[in-house]
């Protein structure tokens, strides 16, 4: 009877040891977002955050062009959950990404214009992303594409 008490707390132990840390609850939702052009090499440097990556696969997705990407503007900001959301004027999409091994994996592309945003811009309005494109009505985003204003 003893040997089966020191073999649970043994396993216990065992099994507590091989689970990853967590650290709950995590915010991290960027205050504004950030509004930037591109270099010649259509890369993106957000120095406030300390991240880089290439625009060229987004822009011929979006665009069919991944040759003139340089002063190209893009608008992006990360959501409280980390999701990162990224347009430009011309877009007829939303691009969600997540952190990824080496990158930023695309998670979800959010429809948000049949003829191309033209003056996007983003806000933080937890647990939403707000999309603004001109005069038009705000659109409410989340990782899983548009959502109602007070839908969670």
């Amino acid at each position: 009877m003893k040997s089966s008490g020191i073999l649970f707390v043994l396993l216990a132990v065992l099994v507590a040891g091989c689970m990853p840390l967590v650290l709950k609850p995590a915010d991290f939702a960027w205050p504004i977002e950030d509004e930037l052009k591109s270099d010649s090499h259509g890369m993106i440097h957000v120095d406030r955050y300390s991240l880089s990556f290439s625009i060229k696969p987004l822009m011929y997705a979006e665009l069919k062009d991944s040759i003139n990407v340089a002063d190209r503007p893009i608008r992006i900001i990360r959501g409280t959950r980390g999701h990162y959301y990224i347009t430009a004027p011309k877009f007829k999409n939303v691009y969600v990404f997540t952190q990824g091994e080496g990158g930023l994996e695309l998670k979800k592309k959010i429809p948000v214009s049949k003829e191309g945003l033209g003056a996007p811009a983003f806000n933080q309005r937890a647990p939403f992303i707000e999309l603004i494109n001109g005069n038009e009505k705000p659109i409410y985003l989340n990782a899983e594409g548009i959502r109602e204003e007070g839908e969670k």
